[in-house]
């Protein structure tokens, strides 16, 4: 066996969702999902087929972003994985709904931080261990802090 990082090339504010799923109908079941959930969003889907042909499938709205999927898809190769990415919402606006589908077994990340993935690779192929989601804490809120997130949820209309 041998350990890989693989770093998301993505742009510094684009959010994207990791996750694993279990079926190729995963491709348009996420699609409608969230067409349905905010038809805003702007998005971009690559999910690595295991199986048949074990090719990266991919679907969205926005070509920047479908490029992106696909090419995040290709370099992570790991059975059953998809990435979205989004724009014109946030993971939290569609991240329940995507959990929901029935052939979403897990979700590795849903952020806009910088993100590495650890992947096994043996002989039969590739898998996702763990991610490193954002940068190594620092320290603890003060209450500065958190009159800071207090009022930054409110500002962004998450908070009342």
């Amino acid at each position: 066996m041998e350990l890989k990082v693989i770093k998301i090339d993505k742009l510094e504010n684009t959010n994207f969702i990791l996750g694993q799923s279990h079926f190729i109908k995963t491709v348009e079941d996420i699609h409608e999902a969230i067409v349905q959930t905010n038809p805003q969003m702007k998005f971009g889907l690559g999910f690595c087929e295991s199986s048949g042909m074990a090719l990266v499938r991919w679907t969205g709205n926005d070509d920047t972003l479908i490029e992106m999927a696909k090419k995040n898809a290709m370099a992570l190769s790991c059975g059953h994985c998809f990435i979205l990415f989004i724009e014109n919402g946030f993971p939290v606006n569609i991240l329940n709904t995507i959990k929901n589908i029935p052939e979403v077994c897990t979700i590795y990340c849903a952020t806009a931080n910088a993100v590495e993935v650890i992947i096994a690779e043996t002989e039969q192929g590739r898998g996702i261990l763990g991610i490193i989601d954002g940068m190594k804490t620092k320290g603890i809120e003060t209450d500065t802090d958190i009159q800071w997130r207090k009022e930054f949820l409110r500002k962004i209309g998450y908070k009342l």
